[in-house]
């Protein structure tokens, strides 16, 4: 890995343009003088900025300043024009508003995934410091630097928003969460992916829009099927990284005693068959995102591995990871977002000893849960039809002349009706099966109850009471899933108003009904809201009341 360039960023303020005036010619010194409206300045040495890039070697200095193009020219001139001068309008230097959005302009182009960002803080007004410092600890995470009697020190900033703040934020089962699902996926940048309009992918999508903006790490959970890989992807196209490049690999589905080289890389000769160096996923990934598919499934010595590569230095930037190729006898840097997914509860594998609880909040930074389809079963017809979009579109490209399926009305209903345990894949599944076997263009309720039943050994209409015993029948299990349907059943018929759900149930009370709600892990508001918060509808607000 090359060298990482370090770049500087700084606002300019009156000490630094006063040193320039301490140095310049008579006429010179009184024209800067006047024009930031300070006296003749008497020895006030060589001013913050100077004395850091003096003291410190930076591949790019950017400097953000509101003054006369003249004087800011004068400046970077007496800097030796080490600097690019960023000019701002600023109504007011001490307006936070008009700061920040100034500083971030700045920041935006200067940071970079593959450099390092130092930030000075002792040039300009309280609120210039106080905004590069809320900058520097979350959306761009930097480190800190402060000059003192002509000496440059590092300073620590004692908390971290990304760690400390940020994911209570976003775990927080308040009502102002509503905020996050004001837009459908196809209106959020690099989510246009994702296809749907309920409220739960709205959610997911807005948390998940928020978490791209920080350079942390992420942990998606769900179940098998629901677009975990795509909501990965989604991240990292709305992140800072989205021209580094998107590294995936499914750590379930590697050989375990294979798996160190493919996420490390190998020297030749490491170890039979390795016929030449070998880069890994962290090398490949430098400068972009790493996406751990299951990551639960590595094995103790993998995840003790994991979790070194994963904790970075004291001083080190967050996405810093060090590791050793197999085989190797020198450390490699690089620099790697990690997203990582699993569809197993995190806590109860933690509990069983499947799992390390320290390698979990290393990666559990952030956690973000993609709902289910039977979560939001609005979304099916619109899902249903992108996929055999897609489907007929291959089948295209093999059979010339193919002409392109559609489904009914009575068929997309019957889909709505479905608790589809396989998720979007299970769905695709199904309707290619449906595709291939149907006669007309137009796939009815029939094609998919057959492609359904020939995929799962069951009707999809299939009595309950009728499922066939042994082969991994779960009978607790399955008592559990009747019980679900009918409490998802029963907030769908109420409107999610708990009191009315609980009197359809014969139930004595919402709290009852409440308890099995979260017992049985059923989503308890309005197309099935995990946090329950979904008070900006009307059916929340009337629960809301109510409760």
């Amino acid at each position: 890995m090359t060298e990482r360039k370090r770049i500087l960023v700084s606002w300019v303020g009156h000490a630094d343009l006063l040193a320039l005036a301490s140095e310049s010619s008579d006429a010179q010194r009184q024209r800067v003088c006047k024009a930031i409206g300070k006296p003749v300045p008497r020895d006030v040495g060589v001013g913050p900025i100077k004395t850091v890039v003096a003291n410190c070697d930076f591949g790019e200095v950017h400097l953000i300043a509101d003054g006369p193009d003249w004087l800011l020219k004068a400046y970077v001139k007496w800097l030796d024009g080490r600097a690019k001068m960023h000019t701002v309008k600023l109504p007011d230097p001490t307006d936070y508003a008009a700061v920040f959005h100034a500083a971030d302009k700045v920041l935006a182009k200067a940071a970079r995934p593959d450099t390092d960002l130092w930030i000075a803080l002792s040039s300009g007004t309280p609120a210039m410091a106080a905004t590069l410092v809320l900058l520097g600890k979350s959306r761009y995470p930097a480190r800190f630097l402060q000059t003192y009697r002509g000496k440059t020190n590092e300073t620590e900033i004692p908390f971290d928003l990304t760690v400390d703040y940020v994911p209570e934020l976003l775990q927080d089962p308040d009502a102002k969460l509503q905020l996050l699902a004001d837009k459908s996926p196809a209106e959020v940048e690099g989510f246009d992916a994702i296809v749907g309009d309920s409220q739960p992918i709205r959610l997911a999508v807005g948390r998940a829009k928020r978490a791209a903006v920080r350079d942390v790490s992420v942990l998606l959970l769900g179940e098998s099927g629901v677009g975990k890989e795509l909501f990965a992807q989604a991240i990292h196209s709305a992140s800072a990284r989205r021209d580094g490049p998107f590294v995936a690999v499914n750590c379930a589905a590697m050989p375990k005693d294979l798996l160190e080289s493919i996420l490390f890389g190998h020297k030749k000769g490491a170890f039979t068959g390795a016929t030449a160096d070998h880069a890994g996923a962290f090398e490949e990934a430098d400068g972009g995102t790493l996406f751990l598919d299951e990551f639960g499934e590595c094995d103790p010595d993998m995840q003790a591995k994991l979790l070194r590569v994963l904790q970075p230095g004291p001083k080190d930037p967050p996405c810093r990871r060090t590791f050793r190729r197999v085989g190797d006898t020198k450390d490699r840097l690089a620099d790697v977002r990690i997203v990582a997914a699993t569809n197993r509860d995190p806590q109860i594998e933690i509990s069983e000893g499947r799992l390390r609880e320290d390698l979990f909040y290393r990666i559990a930074t952030i956690t973000l849960r993609i709902p289910a389809l039977r979560d939001r079963r609005s979304d099916l017809p619109k899902i249903a039809d992108t996929l055999l979009t897609r489907i007929n579109a291959e089948f295209e490209k093999g059979e010339p002349g193919y002409t392109h399926k559609q489904l009914s009305a009575a068929a997309k209903r019957f889909m709505a009706q479905q608790p589809w345990p396989g998720n979007v894949r299970q769905l695709n599944n199904t309707l290619v099966q449906a595709a291939v076997m149907c006669t007309s263009n137009t796939i009815g309720k029939p094609d998919l109850e057959a492609a359904m039943s020939d995929l799962s050994g069951t009707a999809g209409s299939a009595n309950p009471l009728e499922r066939a015993l042994g082969d991994g029948f779960d009978l607790q299990g399955h008592l559990e899933d009747i019980h679900r349907h009918f409490l998802r059943r029963a907030m769908e018929e109420a409107e999610g108003v708990k009191t009315k759900a609980a009197e359809l149930l014969g139930l004595k009370s919402y709290q009852t009904l409440d308890a099995q709600l979260k017992r049985l892990g059923v989503d308890s508001c309005c197309e099935a809201s995990r946090c329950g918060t979904y008070l900006a509808s009307i059916h929340c607000r009337r629960q809301y009341k109510e409760q």
